[in-house]
């Protein structure tokens, strides 16, 4: 396996195992706070339709990455992923999500992008909590995905 690949799948393992690290460990809190609106974005004078379309397209990769959590559907989040996973990866992380059992995950804020990278907050809550956890985005063509 090239070592671009296997640095991927590691890149791949750590995202995935620090958001759900976060929705294993941390407890729940007495005082729950609620998560700040989503930010919208006003277009300015400057901001063309092509960036538009971009940001537009961010936005789908985001909302991809919150309803795969949402779902608890590893094959999902697999589809947004830059790479391809292999199925033994895909099986962690769903036994993962399992063991979590229901969460909520919703987009705190538009993507920020800059040229082919952006990085999206996702807000997810359980009965373990509640964690705020940033993914990394990549244009791949006209696709955004998360990469490793």
């Amino acid at each position: 396996m090239s070592r671009k690949v296997v640095f991927g799948l590691v890149l791949f393992v750590a995202v995935v195992a620090g958001v759900v690290a976060g929705l294993l460990l941390i407890a729940p809190s007495d005082e729950q706070q609620a998560a700040p609106p989503p930010v919208s974005v006003v277009a300015s004078p400057a901001t063309t339709s092509s960036t538009r379309a971009v940001e537009r397209a961010a936005d789908g990769a985001a909302q991809a990455i919150a309803d795969a959590i949402t779902e608890g559907d590893s094959l999902k989040f697999g589809l947004i992923t830059c790479d391809p996973q292999s199925s033994a990866e895909l099986r962690k992380l769903q036994d993962k999500w399992d063991a979590a059992g229901a969460v909520s995950a919703s987009i705190v804020r538009p993507p920020l992008v800059t040229g082919d990278r952006a990085t999206v907050t996702i807000h997810v809550e359980g009965a373990g909590g509640e964690k705020e956890t940033e993914f990394p985005l990549r244009k791949k063509g006209e696709k955004w995905c998360v990469p490793g």
